[in-house]
């Protein structure tokens, strides 16, 4: 599933065609969203938001198109008069007369008036947004300080969007990794320093993340690794994420995966060692 920072890439390039313009149609492939259509016809777009892992298409007449790309979902963008080529089944299409924007697959969709947004059932249990609303690092070390989170385990708490909006599977593994955190460590054994560093990591990895389009590891090792024959972006973008059985970077510990909550999670087990209860 996409995480934050490709939604919010993906909110930048819709709102490069539709922000500021008037739409000349709107379409929606789901039934009961038909009635819509002519509501949103000839409005103009004023603002396309990231919230997490949805999009908010914002109407100057204060209705808002709610997206969630879950699985499978993805905007293209395109000028006036071109059809993607795609398989894809098309659930919405925002058209005005420069160009279009078209979501595909996604099934998690809804129009709400502004002032209703907060009562969404998604919207409603977001915690911060790293890149729209990002909270400081005092904010976001109190946070972790709290006692609705500090019991935690930071594998899963670290997806939990009540906690921060927009962190997934590649983001909460490179986090710990950087923040020298085992995945299986709650914020309550942590000093406060270790709390602060947490905090610092997972503002500015999402935010690097959303710069880079997705590189995490720090210039200097990705210039390191492009010298040592790592030419494409999946092979010098990780430190730990996906590299199960590589020998890290930074210790040349051989990295592992465990399953945590569920989902697999990746780490090093010298630059994350275990914390004693």
């Amino acid at each position: 599933m996409p995480e934050g920072p490709e939604i919010r890439l993906a909110a930048d390039e819709v709102a490069s065609i539709l922000r500021g313009r008037k739409t000349t149609a709107v379409f929606f492939g789901q039934d009961h969203l038909v009635k819509f259509e002519s509501r949103l016809n000839g409005q103009k777009v004023i603002d396309v938001q990231s919230r997490g892992k949805a999009i908010l298409t914002v109407f100057d007449n204060d209705w808002v198109i709610y997206s969630h790309n879950q699985l499978y979902g993805k905007w293209l963008t395109v000028e006036r008069g071109e059809i993607p080529d795609t398989n894809r089944q098309l659930r919405l299409a925002i058209h005005n007369r420069f160009g279009s924007a078209l979501l595909y697959s996604a099934s998690d969709i809804a129009v709400l008036h502004r002032d209703k947004l907060q009562a969404h059932s998604f919207l409603s249990k977001l915690g911060p947004d790293l890149l729209s609303e990002p909270p400081s690092i005092i904010e976001l070390t109190d946070r972790l300080a709290d006692k609705r989170f500090r019991n935690k385990r930071l594998a899963g708490l670290l997806l939990d969007q009540s906690f921060v909006a927009g962190l997934g599977n590649y983001l909460r593994a490179e986090i710990l990794l950087f923040s020298g955190l085992h995945p299986l460590t709650k914020p309550a054994q942590c000093t406060r320093q270790e709390l602060r560093r947490l905090a610092s990591k997972i503002i500015s990895l999402t935010l690097r993340s959303y710069q880079t389009k997705g590189v995490i590891n720090p210039p200097s090792l990705v210039r390191l690794l492009k010298s040592r024959g790592c030419k494409t972006k999946e092979s010098h973008r990780f430190s730990v994420y996906g590299r199960e059985g590589s020998k890290c970077y930074h210790c040349s510990a051989t990295v592992r995966r465990i399953d945590a909550g569920g989902r697999h999670i990746y780490f090093c087990p010298g630059c994350q060692p275990v914390k004693k209860e």
